[in-house]
């Protein structure tokens, strides 16, 4: 079986009656929950970004302090599971001012942990290249929102 491509779903989905398209999103809710989640979000969160980005660094906050700090293995998986988590909730956003604020945020709070990042290869990799993903979308702002944001990125 081939999966159509996205013009041809947007095609198709125009021709069909609410119902129909109603039945097909409750349909597609039930498979994953990534699914349900992004759904939850277009529908109650999107018009309130600011609340949405509250809500997420809450949940940052909380896998950050769950977080094993007895070796630099237990902490470098609970970081990358962190940043998993904060990677899916940008992807649903998918605005750059969120992105940025979520990365901004996950940097420091990874400075703020007491880990000696610096110490290890891998977590300071994993902080470096968020720094430059934080750098690739601030180059893709508004010149007032950059010099915003670079201030920010410059105190990490």
């Amino acid at each position: 079986m081939e999966t159509a491509s996205v013009s041809h779903i947007r095609k198709e989905l125009k021709n069909l009656p609410p119902e129909a398209l109603q039945e097909i999103i409750l349909r597609l809710s039930r498979f994953k929950k990534e699914n349900k989640e992004l759904l939850s979000y277009l529908l109650f969160e999107a018009d309130n970004e600011a609340e949405y980005i509250r809500q997420v660094k809450l949940e940052v906050d909380l896998e950050f302090r769950s977080m094993n700090r007895s070796s630099y293995y237990l902490a470098k998986k609970t970081l990358r599971k962190v940043l998993k988590t904060t990677n899916k909730y940008i992807r649903y956003s998918a605005q750059k001012e969120t992105e940025i604020e979520l990365l901004l945020y996950f940097c420091q709070k990874m400075k703020d942990s007491k880990i000696n990042y610096k110490a290890n290869r891998v977590v300071f990799n994993l902080y470096i290249n968020q720094v430059k993903r934080i750098q690739k979308a601030i180059s893709g702002l508004h010149e007032d929102l950059q010099f915003d944001y670079r201030e920010a990125l410059e105190a990490l």
